[in-house]
């Protein structure tokens, strides 16, 4: 009986020939070429545009003129306007020194940011090319809910980078260059520690944000229930708050203001779960009845 639904299901009854396992790694090693060649292409941009990736993006953050900081303190001059009972006071910009203390470390840090942007801005074509090698083993039922998973995909992971980048970054460099353990240390931030830093961020930002997408296909492939998700939800909080404490620096507010979106993305990736398996029960039912 289920090789009559999954032949029921097959695109407009046509056979579809199986292909061998050897056939199938032809295809995906195709599809990991055009990606892995597409986050080249992208490299190859960023390295060429070396003073817009690092004066104007990379370096940004620590600028006192930084957007988050700017609005940061017209948030405050605004409370104070509301509430003028409150102290007037404005976010304490601290200074940040870079230097480079290695012979080959900016060259170096230059292909490595450039690989990293690489990615980020080939992104959805890699998406799109993982999910072209995956959707050929979709029905068509499957493939009509799937229908815009690489626009989500592709427009999470922006968000989660852009939140990363102008909310937790900012932040979490304040806190890190502002701790000392001594009057007598100061802080020369080294190059090298001062990317890592940054693109650490930037990229968990983007990776944490695709939680509905990872609930999608996990559920779709049965691993992953709404029941499950509600009934450990408040153990996924405590492990949504460590996950907060990892990614920022080990400050209260910083931890708090990440892990409110990660609760909603969870509560979003319940409703998900929910959809995608009441669509295959009852696409399930419907095939039962068309046996009948």
């Amino acid at each position: 009986m289920k090789n009559m639904v999954a032949q029921k299901k097959l695109s407009g009854g046509k056979q579809v020939k199986e292909m061998s396992f050897i056939e199938h790694l032809e295809e995906l090693r195709w599809h990991l070429v055009r990606a892995c060649l597409s986050v080249l292409i992208c490299s190859v941009v960023a390295f060429m545009n070396r003073s817009v990736i690092f004066d104007e993006i990379i370096l940004w953050p620590k600028d006192p003129n930084f957007w988050t900081y700017e609005k940061l303190n017209q948030m405050m001059a605004w409370i104070h306007e509301q509430l003028p009972f409150i102290e007037s006071s404005s976010f304490n910009i601290r200074p940040i020194e870079i230097q480079n203390i290695m012979m080959s470390g900016q060259f170096s840090t230059h292909i490595k940011v450039s690989i990293v942007m690489g990615f980020i801005l080939a992104f959805p074509y890699v998406f799109y090319q993982v999910w072209g090698f995956v959707r050929p083993a979709l029905y068509n039922t499957e493939k009509r809910v799937a229908s815009g998973a690489v626009f989500v995909s592709s427009l999470l992971f922006i968000v989660g980078v852009l939140f990363g980048y102008f909310i937790i970054l900012p932040l979490s460099l304040q806190f890190l260059a502002g701790y000392e353990v001594s009057s007598q240390v100061s802080n020369q931030i080294q190059l090298s520690s001062y990317i890592g830093t940054v693109t650490s961020i930037v990229f968990s930002g983007g990776v944490v944000f695709e939680l509905p997408v990872i609930a999608f296909f996990f559920s779709k492939i049965g691993l992953l229930t709404p029941e499950f998700m509600r009934t450990y939800r408040k153990h996924s909080y405590v492990a949504l708050l460590l996950l907060s404490a990892i990614i920022t620096p080990p400050d209260v507010f910083s931890q708090v203001l990440v892990c409110i979106p990660l609760v909603f993305l969870y509560e979003v990736s319940i409703y998900i779960s929910r959809a995608v398996n009441k669509k295959q029960k009852y696409d399930f039912d419907d095939d039962l009845e068309d046996l009948d």
